[in-house]
Protein backbone atom coordinates (compact mmCIF):
# COMPACT_ATOMS: atom_id res chain seq x y z
CA UNK A 1 0.00 0.00 0.00
CA UNK A 2 1.06 3.12 -0.55
CA UNK A 3 1.09 6.32 1.56
CA UNK A 4 -0.90 9.51 0.98
CA UNK A 5 1.39 12.12 2.74
CA UNK A 6 -0.80 14.73 1.34
CA UNK A 7 -4.22 14.71 0.31
CA UNK A 8 -6.37 17.42 -0.78
CA UNK A 9 -10.28 16.64 -1.57
CA UNK A 10 -13.16 20.04 -3.29
CA UNK A 11 -10.39 21.88 -0.90
CA UNK A 12 -10.82 25.92 -1.85
CA UNK A 13 -7.82 28.16 -0.58
CA UNK A 14 -8.88 32.02 0.74
CA UNK A 15 -6.38 34.79 1.23
CA UNK A 16 -8.26 36.86 3.64
CA UNK A 17 -12.05 37.36 1.68
CA UNK A 18 -10.76 36.37 -1.66
CA UNK A 19 -10.91 33.34 -3.28
CA UNK A 20 -7.69 31.75 -4.71
CA UNK A 21 -8.05 28.36 -5.28
CA UNK A 22 -10.96 26.37 -5.93
CA UNK A 23 -12.01 23.07 -6.08
CA UNK A 24 -8.65 21.18 -5.25
CA UNK A 25 -8.29 17.77 -5.87
CA UNK A 26 -4.76 16.49 -5.34
CA UNK A 27 -3.10 13.57 -3.61
CA UNK A 28 0.97 13.04 -2.59
CA UNK A 29 2.17 9.35 -1.85
CA UNK A 30 5.56 9.14 -0.01
CA UNK A 31 8.48 9.31 -2.38
CA UNK A 32 7.12 11.21 -5.23
CA UNK A 33 8.50 14.57 -6.06
CA UNK A 34 6.27 16.81 -7.80
CA UNK A 35 6.02 20.16 -9.13
CA UNK A 36 3.73 23.39 -8.51
CA UNK A 37 3.93 25.72 -11.42
CA UNK A 38 1.87 28.78 -12.42
CA UNK A 39 2.59 32.61 -12.89
CA UNK A 40 3.24 34.76 -10.99
CA UNK A 41 0.14 35.57 -8.29
CA UNK A 42 -1.59 31.97 -9.49
CA UNK A 43 -1.63 31.05 -5.85
CA UNK A 44 1.11 28.94 -5.78
CA UNK A 45 2.54 30.50 -2.32
CA UNK A 46 -1.00 30.14 -0.75
CA UNK A 47 -1.22 26.63 -1.75
CA UNK A 48 2.27 26.02 0.21
CA UNK A 49 0.80 28.12 2.97
CA UNK A 50 -1.93 26.30 3.35
CA UNK A 51 0.28 23.09 3.95
CA UNK A 52 2.56 24.38 6.23
CA UNK A 53 -0.45 26.40 8.59
CA UNK A 54 0.10 29.53 7.55
CA UNK A 55 -3.03 29.70 5.99
CA UNK A 56 -6.18 28.38 7.56
CA UNK A 57 -7.87 25.88 5.31
CA UNK A 58 -11.79 26.46 5.76
CA UNK A 59 -13.85 24.91 2.23
CA UNK A 60 -13.00 20.95 1.47
CA UNK A 61 -10.97 18.23 3.30
CA UNK A 62 -7.52 18.61 3.45
CA UNK A 63 -4.49 16.67 5.24
CA UNK A 64 -0.65 16.73 5.48
CA UNK A 65 1.53 14.07 7.08
CA UNK A 66 -1.53 13.01 8.99
CA UNK A 67 -3.14 16.38 10.42
CA UNK A 68 -6.44 17.68 9.20
CA UNK A 69 -6.23 20.79 7.94
CA UNK A 70 -9.51 21.49 8.98
CA UNK A 71 -9.92 20.72 12.50
CA UNK A 72 -6.02 21.94 13.49
CA UNK A 73 -5.64 23.75 15.91
CA UNK A 74 -3.16 27.01 16.26
CA UNK A 75 -1.25 24.77 18.55
CA UNK A 76 -0.74 22.54 16.65
CA UNK A 77 0.48 23.83 14.04
CA UNK A 78 4.10 23.75 15.60
CA UNK A 79 3.99 20.16 15.19
CA UNK A 80 2.69 19.99 11.71
CA UNK A 81 6.33 22.04 10.99
CA UNK A 82 8.04 19.64 12.37
CA UNK A 83 7.01 16.82 10.04
CA UNK A 84 7.60 19.02 7.00
CA UNK A 85 10.43 20.83 5.88
CA UNK A 86 10.23 24.32 4.79
CA UNK A 87 12.74 25.60 1.94
CA UNK A 88 12.58 29.27 1.12
CA UNK A 89 13.40 31.37 -1.69
CA UNK A 90 15.43 33.54 0.48
CA UNK A 91 16.72 30.83 2.69
CA UNK A 92 15.94 33.23 5.62
CA UNK A 93 19.47 31.96 7.70
CA UNK A 94 20.32 34.00 11.06
CA UNK A 95 23.32 36.19 9.74
CA UNK A 96 24.78 36.51 12.58
CA UNK A 97 25.37 32.69 13.44
CA UNK A 98 27.63 30.22 11.92
CA UNK A 99 26.14 27.71 9.57
CA UNK A 100 26.26 25.52 13.03
CA UNK A 101 24.92 27.58 14.75
CA UNK A 102 21.63 28.03 12.87
CA UNK A 103 21.20 23.99 12.31
CA UNK A 104 21.51 23.83 16.33
CA UNK A 105 18.82 26.19 17.10
CA UNK A 106 16.60 24.36 15.35
CA UNK A 107 16.74 21.44 16.76
CA UNK A 108 17.02 23.03 20.17
CA UNK A 109 14.05 25.04 19.30
CA UNK A 110 12.44 21.78 18.35
CA UNK A 111 13.38 20.00 21.54
CA UNK A 112 16.56 18.52 20.82
CA UNK A 113 19.02 18.41 24.37
CA UNK A 114 21.87 15.37 24.00
CA UNK A 115 24.99 17.76 22.49
CA UNK A 116 26.08 14.40 20.95
CA UNK A 117 23.19 13.92 19.12
CA UNK A 118 22.54 17.23 17.76
CA UNK A 119 26.33 17.41 16.55
CA UNK A 120 25.64 14.18 14.81
CA UNK A 121 22.95 15.59 13.04
CA UNK A 122 24.00 18.51 11.93
CA UNK A 123 27.12 16.61 10.35
CA UNK A 124 24.57 13.98 8.79
CA UNK A 125 22.49 17.08 6.97
CA UNK A 126 25.46 19.01 5.83
CA UNK A 127 26.91 15.54 4.56
CA UNK A 128 24.00 15.12 2.47
CA UNK A 129 24.03 18.44 1.08
CA UNK A 130 27.99 18.50 0.24
CA UNK A 131 28.72 21.05 2.60
CA UNK A 132 30.50 19.05 5.50
CA UNK A 133 33.32 21.28 5.61
CA UNK A 134 31.39 24.65 5.43
CA UNK A 135 29.93 24.56 8.98
CA UNK A 136 32.03 27.26 11.08
CA UNK A 137 31.49 29.45 8.18
CA UNK A 138 28.48 32.54 8.60
CA UNK A 139 26.01 32.75 6.01
CA UNK A 140 27.38 36.39 4.29
CA UNK A 141 30.90 33.79 2.95
CA UNK A 142 29.10 31.79 1.68
CA UNK A 143 27.10 32.23 -1.88
CA UNK A 144 23.68 31.68 -2.51
CA UNK A 145 23.98 28.65 -4.09
CA UNK A 146 25.51 27.27 -0.94
CA UNK A 147 23.44 29.51 1.46
CA UNK A 148 20.62 27.44 -0.35
CA UNK A 149 21.92 24.01 -0.03
CA UNK A 150 22.07 25.03 3.95
CA UNK A 151 18.58 25.89 4.29
CA UNK A 152 17.93 22.40 2.55
CA UNK A 153 20.14 20.69 5.16
CA UNK A 154 17.94 22.51 7.97
CA UNK A 155 15.14 21.51 6.50
CA UNK A 156 15.76 17.83 6.83
CA UNK A 157 17.34 18.00 10.23
CA UNK A 158 13.96 16.90 11.48
CA UNK A 159 13.43 14.04 8.80
CA UNK A 160 10.63 15.61 7.42
CA UNK A 161 7.52 13.68 6.15
CA UNK A 162 7.28 15.78 3.15
CA UNK A 163 9.59 18.52 2.12
CA UNK A 164 8.03 21.98 0.73
CA UNK A 165 10.45 23.77 -1.50
CA UNK A 166 9.10 27.15 -2.47
CA UNK A 167 11.11 28.70 -5.23
CA UNK A 168 13.80 27.35 -3.78
CA UNK A 169 15.99 28.15 -7.09
CA UNK A 170 14.46 31.93 -7.35
CA UNK A 171 17.34 33.66 -6.36
CA UNK A 172 19.74 31.76 -7.79
CA UNK A 173 21.90 32.18 -11.51
CA UNK A 174 20.84 28.68 -14.08
CA UNK A 175 23.66 26.64 -12.96
CA UNK A 176 23.36 27.21 -9.29
CA UNK A 177 19.93 26.37 -9.81
CA UNK A 178 21.25 23.09 -11.22
CA UNK A 179 23.54 22.34 -8.34
CA UNK A 180 21.03 22.84 -6.12
CA UNK A 181 18.28 20.92 -8.06
CA UNK A 182 20.92 17.83 -8.35
CA UNK A 183 20.70 18.18 -4.45
CA UNK A 184 16.85 17.69 -4.03
CA UNK A 185 16.83 15.22 -6.61
CA UNK A 186 19.52 13.04 -4.59
CA UNK A 187 17.31 13.54 -1.73
CA UNK A 188 14.45 12.26 -3.27
CA UNK A 189 16.62 9.37 -4.61
CA UNK A 190 16.66 8.42 -0.82
CA UNK A 191 12.98 8.56 0.12
CA UNK A 192 12.18 12.02 0.98
CA UNK A 193 8.51 13.60 -0.60
CA UNK A 194 9.05 16.79 -1.96
CA UNK A 195 6.81 19.50 -3.27
CA UNK A 196 8.44 22.29 -4.99
CA UNK A 197 7.08 25.43 -6.42
CA UNK A 198 8.96 27.19 -9.19
CA UNK A 199 8.60 29.38 -12.12
CA UNK A 200 11.88 27.82 -14.00
CA UNK A 201 10.66 25.44 -16.51
CA UNK A 202 14.57 25.03 -17.67
CA UNK A 203 14.32 22.57 -14.50
CA UNK A 204 11.35 20.97 -15.48
CA UNK A 205 12.62 20.13 -18.82
CA UNK A 206 15.87 18.65 -17.37
CA UNK A 207 14.54 17.01 -14.49
CA UNK A 208 10.83 16.05 -15.22
CA UNK A 209 8.26 14.93 -12.94
CA UNK A 210 4.60 14.93 -12.07
CA UNK A 211 3.89 18.94 -12.39
CA UNK A 212 0.22 20.73 -11.18
CA UNK A 213 -0.32 23.97 -12.58
CA UNK A 214 -2.15 26.83 -10.71
CA UNK A 215 -3.80 28.71 -13.50
CA UNK A 216 -6.81 30.83 -13.46
CA UNK A 217 -8.11 29.90 -9.86
CA UNK A 218 -7.98 26.01 -10.75
CA UNK A 219 -5.34 23.56 -9.79
CA UNK A 220 -4.66 20.58 -12.80
CA UNK A 221 -2.17 18.13 -13.70
CA UNK A 222 0.04 18.90 -16.44
CA UNK A 223 0.96 15.89 -18.81
CA UNK A 224 4.43 16.52 -19.55
CA UNK A 225 5.28 16.13 -23.58
CA UNK A 226 7.60 13.07 -24.58
CA UNK A 227 10.55 13.95 -26.62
Amino acid sequence: MSEPVLQLKDATIYQGESMVLSNINFEMQKGDFVYLIGKTGSGKSSFMKTLYGDLELTEGEGSVVDFNLRTMKEKDIPFLRRKLGVVFQDFKLLPDRTVNSNLEFVLRATGWKDKVDIKQKIESVLDKVDMKTKGFKFPHELSGGEQQRIAIARALLNDPELILADEPTGNLDPQTSIEVMEVLQDINKNGNTILMATHDYALLLKYPSKTLKCDQNKVFEVVQRKN
